[in-house]
């Protein structure tokens, strides 16, 4: 009778061993799964593609001619760098509306810049002279033209005044040099307009008198589009 006991009563305890075994090995499972699923929804990304960086592409020169190259330096005041805005599309009338804008490729702009430097350097050192790539801000809507800041405020008046400017055929016209912002205003839309200044053409200013500017220009193959 105690032996029977004795037996039932480890087969009682056999089965709930094996019963909370099996329960212990569907919950691991169970965490294994959970795990698994998580894993696969937010994959880790790589440390490697975390720390790799781009480097930073060294800036463009413009390229000078070995003859320009060779003479001496003197202090130059033109903007240290210009908008390069893709080209939009190309038409046949002298002068487009402002939604069917012109621009100048940044070869078309630099060749021009470069020949304008070869420019400044035939004109001597007499007079101050700084160089100007043409925006579509310069010579469409709201033409204004600022100018360089080390010009300003070495070579130009510390009061708003008028400043006339004096083109290749000898011709003078009369803009306005606000001195706070450091540009001309009043009257270079007509300048521009009249000498049909387009973006990428260069400008050569050289300060003759006080407040007069002799303009010569270097003009961009996107100049000549225009004309067609």
């Amino acid at each position: 009778m105690a032996m029977a006991a004795v037996s039932s009563y480890e087969e009682l305890r056999q089965k709930k061993l094996e019963e909370n075994k099996r329960k212990i090995e569907e919950l691991k499972l169970s965490h294994i799964s959970a795990s698994l699923r998580k894993a696969v929804a937010t994959p880790k990304r790589s440390s490697a593609k975390l720390g790799k960086r781009k480097a930073p592409e060294p800036p463009v020169t413009a390229r000078r001619s070995a003859r320009v190259a060779s003479l001496p330096e003197r202090p130059k005041y033109q903007d240290a760098g210009f908008d390069i805005i893709p080209r939009l599309r190309r038409g046949s009338s002298k002068r487009k509306g402002l939604d069917e804008r012109v621009y100048a490729t940044y070869e078309e702009r630099e060749y021009a810049m470069e020949k304008a430097a070869e420019l400044e350097e035939s004109l001597g050192s007499d007079f101050p002279i700084f160089l100007k790539s043409m925006l579509q801000s310069h010579v469409t809507g709201g033409f204004w033209l600022g100018l360089p800041v080390g010009f300003c405020r070495t070579h130009l008046p510390k009061k708003d005044s008028d400043t006339y400017l004096l083109d290749e055929d000898g011709v003078k016209s009369k803009t306005l040099y606000l001195a706070s912002k450091r540009g001309l205003s009043g009257g270079w839309r007509g300048f521009a307009i009249k000498h049909e200044l387009v973006d990428g053409d260069a400008v050569v200013f050289q300060l003759i008198a006080p407040t007069t500017f002799k303009i010569e220009s270097e003009l961009c193959a996107n100049h000549y589009l225009l004309m067609w």
